[in-house]
């Protein structure tokens, strides 16, 4: 068990730095009551120090050999592991997330980690290419040309509101962007700032233990209005990665896009994740399926980013019957604590004026404390869906909108119009398998995951996973979030022509040191 103790203070290159701005306190949701310590902000002056470290760091980091690497990305995990149960007591303080949440949040981190340790040893995430020169070619020779793919250089990560382990310091884009060789910038997102800081002291033991330049992370606390957007226009700064808001998420872009060289912005932003209830879908367990919904919609107090916000539903008798089961399990529901007091704000500012365009389908009741709303589920036309856009707006939180539809021409039309997606539902049976097919086409085109008879809430860390979508779903519907594939937003290709062998990266040589599986000549060779 590793003794952790909070200071309030940014950690720059492994240094702790006082800020020199504003203080800000974590505040517990559960009780308005003001946590300590104080946590200072640092001012852009400050963070540049933290990225010119990240530059010093980037060439001996991004050359590690495979073991080494991996073993660092283990040690991250059992640093984190380690912190025992202060980590899980600091997050329900400042997150009002119940303990078996904050567990299986730890351990999705730790799990993430240590798949990227596997995904680093195997080396595929290298991409190596070999076509090897054929000199007696006609009517040319062929030279070697040898391709790898490389760390970017640093990278800047914003901490989740929502996920204070899996999508914060060490999760998500932290893990991805130093199993790829980049070291990190992370800014850490003020509604948990002592949960943050310990898991920042897991990476520095981490890299304290296996010899690494500190600059390969610093853990910082700043205003997103200056420092936020100082560190994503710093030339030191190669790529970023951020989970929050559409406003948030695009004022990052801009920023980005503005720099004397534009950079990528992996940003995760809005969703509605579309459910498609199908004909066929209400011929069964009706009390089931509108059970499934409400604890979809409702757990975690909504405030997930694949959580449905959107249900189609079949106009008909069997369609009201299911709305009939959703309301009596909805009324059984009960709030819980969302994330801060001014998530709960939003909630029920977006909540207020849905209940002006829209029908209240059902309320559960309020939770304990101050900010734990009734969940609410509304309901609308399809007609009215399509024509007032204040309907088609996301509500972070236990809020959701069925929406019902008369025929299958009408329900396909109706998802070619919808926006971007992280995700896309469908409920169905047997005998829905030809509008089903009417679908998948349309939904490809909208989504980054497509699921059946499902519920989108719960996104499994492997190597098949997207979480991503088109826009607004994110800003680069090509690269996904969580899974090992998230290794390849951080990396870009390089070949090298003629190279002697003696001069290439250990990779690319003959003799293959690192044992990867390379494709040469067209053909995939493993090595043993």
């Amino acid at each position: 068990m590793t003794t952790a103790i909070l200071t309030g203070h940014s950690s720059i290159a492994g240094r702790s730095v006082p800020g020199t701005g504003t203080a800000l306190y974590a505040i517990a949701p559960a009780t308005d009551e003001q946590l300590e310590p104080p946590y200072s902000q640092i001012d852009v002056e400050q963070l540049r120090a933290a990225t010119a470290a990240a530059a010093e760091a980037f060439t001996s980091f991004s050359r590690l050999a495979p073991e080494a690497h991996a073993a660092f990305l283990e040690s991250i995990a059992d640093e984190i592991d380690a912190i025992g149960d202060t980590l899980i007591a600091r997050a329900m303080q400042e997150t009002g997330l119940p303990q078996a949440r904050l567990l299986g949040e730890r351990a999705r981190t730790t799990g993430q980690l240590r798949l990227f340790a596997d995904v680093v040893r195997a080396g595929e995430h290298r991409g190596v290419r070999i076509d090897p020169a054929q000199p007696d070619r006609t009517p040319l020779p062929r030279v070697d040309i040898r391709q790898r793919k490389i760390a970017l250089g640093p990278v800047a990560v914003f901490g989740a509101s929502n996920f204070p382990l899996a999508f914060s310091t060490a999760g998500g884009d932290t893990a991805s962007a130093l199993a790829a060789g980049c070291p990190v910038v992370f800014k850490a997102h003020s509604s948990h700032p002592g949960t943050s800081e310990l898991v920042a002291s897991a990476i520095a033991r981490a890299i304290d233990a296996h010899g690494l330049h500190p600059g390969v992370f610093s853990h910082i606390f700043g205003p997103g209005r200056s420092v936020g957007q100082a560190l994503v226009a710093d030339p030191d700064i190669h790529a970023v990665g951020f989970t929050g808001s559409r406003e948030g998420g695009l004022a990052l872009v801009r920023t980005a896009q503005a720099r004397p060289v534009p950079i990528p912005v992996y940003a995760e932003m809005s969703s509605v994740n579309p459910v498609f209830i199908l004909p066929g879908a209400l011929y069964g367990d009706i009390e089931a399926l509108a059970a499934g919904y409400v604890q979809s919609a409702t757990g975690s107090s909504g405030q997930l980013c694949t959580q449905p916000g959107v249900v189609f539903v079949p106009r008909g008798p069997e369609g009201e019957a299911f709305l009939r089961a959703v309301s009596e399990s909805l009324r059984a529901a009960t709030g819980q604590t969302m994330l801060s007091p001014s998530i709960a704000h939003a909630w029920r500012d977006g909540v207020a004026t849905r209940d002006e365009n829209a029908e209240v389908l059902a309320r559960g009741t309020d939770g304990e404390g101050p900010h734990a709303p009734a969940p609410v589920i509304h309901a609308a036309e399809l007609s009215s869906f399509e024509e007032n856009p204040v309907l088609n707006e996301e509500i972070f939180g236990a809020a959701s909108l069925v929406v019902r539809y008369g025929d299958a021409a009408e329900l396909v039309e109706a998802a070619s119009r919808l926006e971007g997606q992280l995700t896309a539902t469908l409920q169905l049976s047997a005998d829905d398998h030809e509008l089903a097919a009417a679908l998948l086409p349309v939904l490809e085109r909208k989504v980054g995951r497509i699921l059946a008879n499902g519920w989108p809430t719960g996104v499994e860390v492997g190597h098949a996973m997207v979480h991503g979508g088109p826009f607004p779903a994110t800003s680069d519907s090509r690269t996904t979030s969580v899974g090992s594939l998230a290794i390849e937003r951080f990396l870009r290709p390089v070949a090298y022509q003629n190279i002697p062998d003696g001069l290439l990266p250990e990779v690319l040589r003959d003799a293959n040191p690192w044992h990867v599986s390379r494709l040469v000549d067209g053909r995939r060779e493993v090595s043993a």
